[in-house]
């Protein structure tokens, strides 16, 4: 199995005969894809604390003389969180017998992967099965160098070394919103550029204008139906040239850090796949069927190089059911069931259809909503912004999708 992540590549050797079971491939899977969500999850509880320090204590008759931020130390906590979760991957291969390998892989046949170690040697990989499990990059956007110092992705959002007094955010996605809210929680002023007419458009339309209004009582700016046309980043600020996505006058803003997030790619270039004939869409996405395979015989894929939501935890489940398959067993992953977070404050979490999609299948349908301000536990901690709303058939009650504040 050939699992990337951002830091190395992880080849793992499953040999005939030899089945990874049930809580240990959840937990190694889960342990695995949770590493960079856990990087900015770190963040965010952090900088949420300063928040609540610096704004909600004292309502609360807890006062101080004063609040300051140590960043260095905030990041040291950050990544004393990620050491300790990949030694326990490290500690679980150990334990199961799992063959690892670091460095970087790609196809020579469908049954051999060839690796550059991270010690610079080569080595090759065979086996009966092949898992491809590369993940997602960065989507840049034309005209426009990621350096992660002063343009950044969202890798290099988690690892700066100051808080920029100015980030503007281009793409108003789950990324873009949760990495604005970090940074803006710590002190920076945050403006999000996006293409689109609304931020986040997959979500529910009701939840995202009221997400919407939240963020911005929380002084985060939107420029929506905005095109970013350039971004300079030769002088001591970055300078981004705006027009109207329908065309107008160009406008000028400035900002200390340009935060890129307007979406993520599949990483299948560099692997080989054309030498093995493994086929993808106009994307980069890897074709499979429903049993995860690829058209290379003993070649899968899953996770975020295959088509549907780029979450962890779908990944996870398609992992999970890919061993399965080839175990001679059966894996099932229902795609109408896969839960999505934004880890702002407050979060938004779904599953399900949302009302605009409910209505353009023509079912008919009852909403149920609960606004937390009628939540006596909401009041009582001083955080009632936001609501419940549960979409279900008329006649059955069956529940079509699941949306909440809070």
């Amino acid at each position: 199995i050939c699992l990337q992540t951002e830091f190395c590549l992880l080849i793992i050797s499953m040999f005939d005969g030899h089945y990874l079971r049930g809580k240990f491939v959840h937990n190694l899977i889960s342990a695995m894809l949770g590493c960079l969500l856990l990087l900015f999850q770190a963040l965010l509880h952090s900088s949420q604390m300063f928040h609540e320090a610096k704004h909600s204590f004292a309502s609360h008759g807890v006062k101080f003389s004063s609040v300051e931020i140590d960043l260095p130390a905030m990041m040291a906590q950050k990544e004393k969180a990620v050491s300790t979760l990949t030694k326990g991957i490290e500690g679980l291969f150990k334990k199961n017998k799992v063959t690892y390998i670091k460095g970087y892989g790609k196809f020579v046949s469908p049954s051999e992967v060839s690796v550059e170690t991270l010690e610079g040697r080569n080595t090759v990989v065979k086996g009966k099965n092949i898992i491809i499990a590369t993940g997602s990059d960065v989507k840049s956007l034309p005209g426009i160098t990621i350096d992660e110092k002063k343009i950044v992705s969202s890798t290099g959002a988690l690892a700066l070394s100051e808080i920029p007094r100015k980030l503007v955010v281009i793409g108003a996605g789950y990324i873009g919103l949760e990495m604005g809210s970090v940074w803006g929680r710590l002190g920076s002023e945050v403006t999000v550029v996006e293409f689109a007419p609304d931020i986040v458009p997959s979500m529910d339309g009701e939840i995202r204008k009221q997400f919407q209004r939240t963020l911005e009582k929380q002084k985060m700016k939107f420029m929506l139906k905005t095109k970013v046309l350039g971004v300079d980043s030769s002088g001591d600020s970055v300078k981004l040239t705006l027009e109207p996505a329908s065309g107008g006058d160009q406008t000028t803003i400035e900002a200390d850090v340009v935060l890129v997030s307007a979406g993520r790619i599949p990483f299948t270039a560099g692997l080989g796949l054309d030498k093995i004939g493994v086929k993808t869409d106009k994307v980069g996405r890897i074709l499979v069927n429903d049993r995860f395979q690829t058209n290379a015989s003993g070649v899968y894929a899953i996770g975020d190089v295959i088509p549907g939501p780029m979450l962890a935890h779908k990944a996870e489940e398609d992992g999970v059911a890919c061993v399965e398959f080839i175990a001679g067993k059966h894996g099932h992953v229902d795609y109408d069931k896969v839960p999505g977070v934004v880890y702002t404050h407050p979060e938004i979490a779904s599953v399900g259809k949302t009302e605009e999609q409910v209505k353009s299948l023509g079912i008919d349908y009852r909403v149920g909503k609960f606004p937390f301000l009628a939540n006596s536990r909401a009041k009582a901690i001083d955080d009632a912004e936001g609501m419940v709303k549960i979409l279900a058939e008329k006649e059955t009650d069956k529940v079509l999708g699941v949306h909440i504040m809070a």
